[in-house]
């Protein structure tokens, strides 16, 4: 058994540019004299059909006075190389070793020349990357070579070097040893950051009837999501008009990407933007954790995931919004930890009995994390990403809580969240969400254009801090 195709569902709003007959009721017969029985009101077949509140759930919206968004973000404390190798053999009491790879996380500078934050006197422990391999040594490092991008190292262990030469090890530093009555350490590290930046965009919409229409009133009550009533149709589409672009505020900030070199967008003519954002997809595309795939179904998927995010910031509590498969996916997953007693399906806290509704679904999970689970209606709506196979996202894990951040702006470390929303304005100009009304219909008296134009505005851009803390689901 499956879905039909047909009948299908309307992947079109019913307001368009023109009116057209699927706007308007047009079966008039003046030649009947019986009227129909008539429901005066619209009906919500489609139930609430906005898609935002993701960011209002997760984020803040925060005012902005420039064209760039910079930040900085902390890097690591402490010093791990992965790609190192030994020119000594094996069982030797000293060794030189090159660093050949770059500083763990990859988005530092790369290792080599001048690089190495390797120095004199501190002591090291030295592992074998090979599989299952145990061989590991410790020892302090006696000499530098910055120019090379080497340092020679002195074993503490009576039987020396334990992998053989030319044998891929990690290094990191654990400490420092010195003797009795000797100088300090020589040479001193600088605190490493990551600048980060992001544009604003502008964001546009209108909405235009001609006063003639606005006197036009009709025998259906039409209602919207916001709460707008009444017997003309132009209070509908203009209100509808506010609810897309209400949407659209949420969907380019998650969607948004900067236009490459080259690319089409850059080149555009007229009054279009041509430099695009970094929306949060494609943040966590780049700077993030993605597991790709398919959904993770069972609970050693999960472990790799909590695995990756022991590297990154540890955040205890994450959210992940997911779209409906990959909930039914996290469901099934939980109800299998169940031993399924005789008296039958027992999830959660309690025993289910006939009388009762039976509860499949489950609101989160701890497994070294706190892992709550939120339904998100974007991923789901068959007019959005929902049913799209190329590009196809299953959902975004989101650190909870705020992170520090040196704000350049104001020029002091702040507490942001994790994700949160910046919008153009000053003291004269806010463009968070502008909208006015030209023309000479309506309320609107300011030029001798016999209609009414609605126009909507906002210029802004998301910050997503700490992405390394994030994860995004691709199949």
């Amino acid at each position: 058994m499956a879905v039909l195709n047909t009948p299908g569902f309307d992947l079109q709003p019913s307001a368009q540019q023109v009116p057209l007959s699927t706007n308007y009721i047009t079966d008039f017969n003046f030649l009947n004299q019986y009227l129909p029985d008539t429901y005066e009101k619209e009906f919500e077949r489609y139930g609430n059909r906005s898609v935002s509140s993701f960011l209002r759930m997760v984020g803040a919206e925060l005012p902005s006075n420039s064209d760039l968004i910079k930040w900085a973000e902390q890097g690591r404390l402490h010093t791990k190389y992965v790609n190192c190798t030994s020119a000594a053999a094996a069982a030797a009491d000293t060794a030189t070793i090159t660093v050949a790879d770059v500083l763990v996380p990859a988005t530092q500078p790369a290792g080599g020349a001048g690089q190495i934050a390797i120095r004199v006197g501190q002591t090291v422990m030295i592992s074998d990357n090979s599989i299952n391999s145990t061989n590991s040594n410790k020892g302090i490092v006696t000499s530098v070579d910055t120019a090379n991008g080497t340092f020679d190292v002195a074993y503490y262990e009576a039987g020396g070097q334990t992998f053989a030469a030319a044998v891929v090890v990690s290094v990191f530093i654990y400490g420092s040893e010195f003797k009795k009555g000797t100088n300090g350490m020589v040479g001193s590290l600088e605190a490493d950051d990551f600048i980060f930046e992001n544009s604003p965009i502008i964001i546009k919409d209108k909405y235009a009837v001609s006063g003639s229409d606005m006197a036009q009133i009709g025998w259906i009550e039409v209602t919207t999501e916001n709460g707008a009533s009444g017997f003309l149709w132009y209070i509908k589409s203009e209100h509808e008009t506010r609810l897309r672009f209400d949407d659209y505020l949420e969907t380019a900030m998650v969607e948004a990407v900067p236009a490459e070199a080259n690319s089409g967008a850059i080149s555009a003519g007229g009054d279009v933007g041509n430099k695009g954002s970094e929306g949060i997809f494609y943040t966590v595309n780049n700077r993030g954790n993605v597991f790709g795939g398919g959904n993770p179904t069972a609970l050693s998927d999960f472990d790799s995931i909590i695995q990756r995010l022991d590297k990154q910031g540890s955040i205890e509590e994450n959210v992940i919004f997911v779209n409906r498969d990959f909930s039914f996916d996290i469901d099934d997953m939980l109800a299998a930890q169940n031993s399924y007693g005789a008296g039958g399906t027992s999830y959660g806290l309690f025993d289910n009995d006939e009388d009762m509704a039976l509860n499949l679904g489950f609101s989160g999970f701890r497994r070294g994390y706190d892992f709550y689970k939120s339904d998100w209606k974007y991923l789901n709506d068959p007019t959005m990403r929902g049913g799209i196979t190329g590009g196809a996202i299953n959902g975004l894990l989101v650190p909870a809580g705020s992170t520090t951040v040196y704000d350049q702006v104001l020029g002091k470390n702040a507490k942001r969240p994790f994700l949160h929303v910046r919008y153009r304005a000053s003291e004269t100009e806010d463009r968070r969400y502008k909208t006015w009304i030209t023309g000479s219909a309506g309320a609107a008296r300011n030029s001798d254009l016999d209609a009414m134009e609605v126009h909507f505005l906002s210029e802004r851009a998301v910050c997503t801090l700490g992405a390394n803390n994030f994860f995004l689901f691709k199949n």
